[in-house]
């Protein structure tokens, strides 16, 4: 079995079969985004260099950048301690937010508590 294989094996996927994935900017440690993939966009992005997608809205993949230029380059890979969430670390080519924001968590801060709370 080789090195991906071993991935997807291990990889625990939900009930629709998807994987949560963050992404992170590689050099800086930003959140960039959330995405889901499926087993062949797991496989596509450990072995292609870009980051692929499987859009849970129009049920197919996506490659992030194909249409708008704004790139995700796979600069390293992890999965959690339970094997259920992805985070890719990646060269961000502009925008990675659809709505031309560098970072999809800009859009709407919070105010939270920040705790302790006593």
């Amino acid at each position: 079995m080789n090195d991906v294989e071993a991935v997807l094996e291990r990889a625990t996927f939900d009930e629709a079969g998807l994987l949560p994935a963050i992404i992170q900017q590689w050099d800086t440690k930003e959140v960039l985004m959330l995405g889901y993939m499926n087993a062949e966009a797991l496989r596509r992005t450990l072995t292609e260099g870009r980051v692929t997608f499987w859009s849970r809205s129009r049920q197919e993949y996506w490659r992030k950048g194909d249409t708008s230029g704004h790139v995700q380059f796979v600069k390293g890979a992890a999965l959690d301690c339970d094997d259920d969430t992805l985070l890719v670390q990646v060269d961000q080519i502009g925008a990675a937010c659809h709505t031309g924001a560098r970072r999809c968590f800009d859009v709407d801060p919070l105010q939270p508590v920040i705790g302790p709370v006593e």
